[in-house]
């Protein structure tokens, strides 16, 4: 039964994830902190369910990333630029996962979802910033669609220096940052935001991952559960994103994020 609680739960999490661009972390690590022990008759440490996180999540946004890239959706270059930085962020990040009492890292983490679930919401209060800055990007989807924005290099690197950190931290894949920060800093599309967002989450999960293998902090039966349904829930998120307007992403990003935060802030509360 644990074993079959482990494949849905990866379906899920990836399908959720591909489609908000969060990588489906943010669903698996609570689920193995709460559900999880619950079904193996054991507890899982927040340092091995981040490990076991980011571990599923080179296979949810390789899936995913495939399926957008087949659309034209991603655009390959700005992903690049942000993983300079990224990458190294999540080796560090996954570093300091392990130094972090239970307590403590609850808290932080329900605070961080509650203060991006706020951003979001006021996301409709907002505009993106008008400024044309330096580096000019047009991609053109499968369908001829033709998407249009601008960012800067500075801005660019450091994003992914701090969305890499907190992914490699939290092993949540980073979307929930890297998506709301690209479209309100630099006006991207929000659907080329979640498909870019998705293809520096696999590059930046396998430095992750990798981290948390160097340290001990995985179990390999659990990742191995999880992954077969990883791969099918990230091109089943992929495809119905698709056949989302940009609108319906965010409001589904900002309820659950608001739902997770509250949660996860109880608990980090009581255990401390």
């Amino acid at each position: 039964m644990e074993w079959l609680f482990l494949v849905l739960l990866g379906v899920a999490a990836a399908m959720f994830g591909s489609i908000v661009g969060l990588g489906g972390g943010i669903i698996i690590v609570p689920a193995l902190l709460y559900i999880a022990p619950s079904l193996i008759g054991q507890p899982v440490d927040h340092g091995t369910a981040v490990g076991i996180s980011l571990t599923v999540l080179v296979v949810t946004a390789l899936s995913s990333s495939r399926t957008y890239a087949k659309r034209g959706l991603v655009d390959f270059r700005s992903a690049w630029l942000l993983f300079v930085t990224s990458g190294p962020g999540a080796l560090l990040g996954s570093a300091l996962t392990g130094h972090m009492k239970a307590g403590i890292f609850q808290l932080t983490f329900g605070i961080f979802m509650l203060f991006m679930a706020g951003l979001l919401i006021a996301r409709d209060y907002m505009k993106p910033f008008a400024k044309e800055w330096s580096r000019k990007r047009t991609v053109t989807d499968a369908k001829g669609q033709e998407y249009t924005y601008s960012y800067g290099m500075l801005p660019m690197l450091l994003i992914g220096f701090g969305v890499g950190l907190i992914s490699g931290l939290f092993g949540i894949g980073g979307g929930s940052l890297f998506v709301p920060m690209m479209v309100l800093l630099f006006a991207f599309p929000p659907h080329i935001a979640t498909a870019t967002s998705m293809f520096v989450i696999f590059l930046s999960s396998i430095l992750g991952s990798g981290m948390h293998i160097a340290l001990g902090e995985i179990n390999w039966l659990m990742a191995a559960a999880l992954v077969p349904g990883a791969w099918i829930g990230g091109k089943l998120g992929a495809a119905i994103a698709m056949r989302m307007s940009g609108k319906g992403l965010l409001w589904l990003l900002r309820a659950t994020l608001l739902l997770l935060s509250i949660q996860l802030i109880v608990e980090g509360i009581t255990a401390l």
